[in-house]
C-alpha cells in the first residue's frame, strides 16, 4: 500500500539516525518515493551520499547551496507524508516552538500533509518534564507521535527512549494509508473529557479526565475519513482538534443534549467522556461561605447518556460505551453492555497502573452484544484509539 506514496524523510541528529538507511530502504522496497530531508548534525552519523543512493533522489540539507535554493514550501506541498526519524530531543523542542533554523524545520513549518514523528533519545531526556510538554504540544498542533521502544541505549543503560524500528515504521505507514478511506462518508459522534457539576459560582463537582482517549479516537476517526463530532468538556491541556466539529460543553445536562441533537444522524457512536453520575440538587447564586464545621449537599443523579442513546438506537447505529471500574471488572462491563443496549463496551480499570485519568497509555479489554471479548496489551493512547476503531470496523462488517 505504499506503491506511488510521497515520503518526506527527515532526519536530525542522533545516534539513531544510522536506522535510517534501512528505513529508506524498506521504504524504497514497498514502491514509495523517498525524498530525504537532513540536518547539519544528522551529517555527523550518517553521509547524505548514502542516503542519496538509497533513495535515488538528492538529499538536501540546507536551504541556500551553490547559488540555489531548496524550495522548503514545495517540498512540504510535494509528500503525503512527513516522516521524522528520528527526530532527536533538540529538534523536538525546535519544532514545539516553532524554530526554523535548519531546511528541516523550515519544511515542517510549511509541509500541508500528515507529519509523523519518531523520537529518539536517553531515557532521562525522554520523561523530563520539558520532553513531555513538548510532545503535548506538538500532538495539539496535529502531529503523530509513534511510540518509543524499551531496550538497550546509546548512553550503556537501558530502558525507554529507543527509535522504533524501520520495520515497525513502514508496518505503521502501511496500515496509515490502507485506512485513510475506509470510513469516507461515515459520520461520527464521539464524547471526550469530564463534565463540571456547578455547586456555586466558584465550586464544582468534577473528575481527573484529561479527554485524551475520546480525542485520539475522534482524530482516528477523522483520519479515516470519516465526518467527527466532538462533543467535549472542559478538558485543561492543549488537545489536536484541527479537522473536527467541536461542540464545547461544561456540563452533564448539556452533554446530554448535544448528543441528543446529533445522534439520530450518526452511524457511530463512541461515549468516551467521564461523565458526572450525579450533580448538586441546587445550585447557590453566592459563593458558599466558610461558617459551618460541615457541608452537607444534597445530590441528584444526572441522565443517563449512554442508556438514553440506546433506547433510541437504530438497528443499523453502532453505539460504545466505556467503563472505567476499581472493582468486579469484567462483571460490570457486562452488566453495562446489556443495560444500556450498547453494542460495545470498552473496559479499563484503575488498578491497572498503565491506565486512568491523565495517563498517555491505556490497557483495554473489548466485549460486544454478540458475546466476543478482546484484551489488548498496554500501548499509547494514539494506539489504543487505532485498535478500538479497528474493532468498531470489523464488529459493523461482521
Amino acid at each position: 500500500m505504499l506503491k506511488g506514496k510521497k515520503i518526506l524523510l527527515g532526519v536530525t541528529g542522533s545516534i539513531a539516525a544510522y536506522k535510517s538507511i534501512l528505513l529508506i530502504r524498506l521504504l524504497v522496497k514497498e514502491g514509495a518515493d523517498v525524498k530525504v530531508v537532513m540536518t547539519p548534525a544528522a551529517k555527523d552519523f550518517v553521509t547524505p551520499l548514502t542516503l542519496s543512493t538509497l533513495s535515488k533522489n538528492e538529499v538536501l540539507t540546507d536551504i541556500f547551496k551553490n547559488d540555489s535554493w531548496a524550495n522548503h514550501v514545495m517540498l512540504g506541498r510535494w509528500a503525503d507524508i512527513m516522516l521524522v526519524a528520528p527526530v532527536s530531543c533538540n529538534t523536538l523542542a525546535k519544532m514545539a516552538t516553532g524554530l526554523c533554523d535548519s531546511l528541516l524545520l523550515s519544511v515542517y513549518l510549511s509541509a500541508t500533509c500528515p507529519v509523523v514523528l519518531a523520537p529518539a533519545m536517553d531515557e532521562d531526556m525522554w520523561t523530563h518534564k520539558a520532553t513531555r510538554h513538548n510532545m503535548e504540544v506538538l500532538q495539539s498542533h496535529g502531529n503523530i507521535l509513534l511510540p518509543v521502544e524499551n531496550g538497550e541505549l546509546a548512553s550503556g543503560l537501558s530502558g525507554e527512549g529507543r527509535m522504533a524500528e524501520p520495520e515497525t515504521i513502514v508496518r505503521w505507514l502501511t496500515g496509515y494509508f490502507t485506512d485513510r478511506s475506509a470510513l469516507s462518508g461515515r459520520k461520527v459522534l464521539v464524547t471526550a473529557g469530564p463534565t463540571y457539576e456547578q455547586i456555586d459560582p466558584v465550586r464544582f463537582i468534577g473528575n481527573y479526565s484529561s479527554g485524551k482517549m475520546g480525542v485520539a479516537i475522534a482524530n482516528e476517526f477523522k483520519d479515516r475519513g470519516a465526518d467527527v463530532t466532538l462533543v467535549l468538556g472542559p478538558t485543561q491541556a492543549p488537545l489536536p482538534l484541527d479537522g473536527l466539529s467541536v461542540v464545547r460543553i461544561h456540563n452533564a445536562e448539556e452533554m446530554l443534549n448535544a448528543c441528543t441533537a446529533a445522534f439520530d444522524t450518526m452511524d457511530i457512536a463512541v461515549m468516551a467522556a467521564a461523565v458526572a453520575d450525579y450533580r448538586p440538587a441546587a445550585v447557590a447564586d453566592q459563593k458558599i461561605k466558610k461558617n459551618k464545621e460541615t457541608l452537607t449537599l444534597e445530590l441528584q443523579k444526572t441522565t443517563d447518556i449512554l442508556k438514553s442513546l440506546g433506547s433510541k438506537k437504530r438497528k443499523e447505529q453502532v453505539l460504545v460505551g466505556f467503563a472505567l471500574e476499581t472493582n468486579n471488572e469484567r462483571e460490570n462491563a457486562m452488566s453495562k453492555l446489556k443495560q444500556k443496549n450498547a453494542d460495545i463496551i470498552v473496559l479499563n480499570s484503575l488498578r491497572d497502573e498503565a491506565a486512568g485519568f491523565g495517563k498517555d497509555t491505556n490497557r483495554i479489554t473489548v466485549f460486544n452484544k454478540r458475546g466476543g471479548e478482546k484484551a489488548f496489551e498496554v500501548k499509547p493512547k494514539e494506539l489504543v484509539a487505532k485498535d478500538i476503531v479497528d474493532y468498531i470496523i470489523e464488529y459493523q462488517n461482521a
